[in-house]
């Protein structure tokens, strides 16, 4: 019989998104590819430095038992199976069991997501993450300057995502474009019991719900979950009760009504932050690690 993942979470990862791997990245862009792959090549076994999402990945790697694999992170990257050597290795000096990867040596990787059934791709290449979502995957650019996560929760994966355009579609977001926001209020209000459409990150936060409940009676790591929105009362409603009908819970939301999220999220201390407007995830990321939904939706409220 094959191997399959039916039934684990499912993350999809770049190399850059793991570790940092900036200089390496330079290296590669330069087309020099004799040279990269001789460079990757004799820096086996000189692990990098940790990147954005490392400490995000290792948590929810301890999900994992040796009775039971729940959690299952391949690495999807365009380096060259000879430069994924390195990888793999920095993987494993970090602690981690990853025994799964793609490696397409500069072309598109994609479209591999379909085949592994991922819930989440995170990558440093925005082309990347936009066909990710534009194929209906879960995906994040990566901001490889954001701020490294706390380590005040060690057995908490803590996850914090925008609403409109990320765990919702941007159904909202374009009746805020056409009327503003009198017209956002109103169109809210009026729809306040209907759900909203699901946006790209639905299937993620149901995964992490189902993890959560497979590993609630045998270990300790839990998952708390956030929605930081800059929706405010009387908007904050629908947003509510979508959640409750599709019978998946957050542990705490943050209807902030257009106010700067960064410090709100500084309070929280994700291990990742997921937005889709550009200036959420900046003031983000000089707090915690932050993902940009690029190109999911219109232009936000604020």
């Amino acid at each position: 019989m094959p191997q399959t993942l039916t039934g684990k979470l499912v993350v999809a990862i770049s190399s850059r998104a793991l570790f940092d791997f900036e200089e390496e990245n330079r290296l590669f862009e330069t087309g020099d590819e004799a040279r990269y792959m001789h460079y990757q090549l004799a820096h086996v076994q000189q692990p990098p430095g940790p990147g954005v999402a490392l400490a995000l990945v290792k948590k929810l790697l301890a999900f994992n038992t040796e009775e039971e694999q729940r959690v299952e992170v391949v690495m999807l990257s365009r380096n060259d199976p000879a430069s994924g050597l390195r990888v793999f290795a920095s993987a494993q000096a970090a602690g981690m069991h990853i025994e799964r990867g793609v490696f397409t040596r500069g072309r598109d990787p994609f479209a591999y997501l379909r085949p592994l059934g991922a819930h989440l791709f995170l990558s440093a290449n925005a082309e990347d993450v936009q066909q990710a979502l534009s194929l209906g995957f879960p995906a994040a650019r990566v901001l490889t300057e954001s701020r490294p996560a706390g380590e005040h929760y060690p057995q908490e994966v803590r996850i914090a995502f925008d609403g409109d355009a990320v765990l919702f579609s941007d159904e909202a977001e374009r009746v805020y474009q056409e009327g503003g926001l009198p017209a956002f209020v109103q169109h809210e209000t009026q729809l306040a019991t209907t759900p909203l459409p699901s946006g790209p990150f639905k299937p993620l936060l149901a995964a992490l719900n189902h993890l959560q409940q497979q590993a609630a009676a045998s270990q300790t790591m839990r998952i708390r979950t956030a929605l930081v929105t800059a929706r405010s009362a009387p908007a904050h409603e629908r947003a509510v009760r979508t959640l409750l009908n599709w019978g998946i819970t957050v542990d705490e939301a943050m209807f902030l009504g257009g106010l700067e999220k960064g410090p709100f999220l500084r309070e929280f201390e994700p291990d990742f932050f997921f937005d889709d407007q550009r200036s959420h995830v900046l003031s983000a990321a000089q707090h915690v690690p932050a993902g940009h939904v690029s190109g999911a939706s219109v232009q936000k409220k604020s």
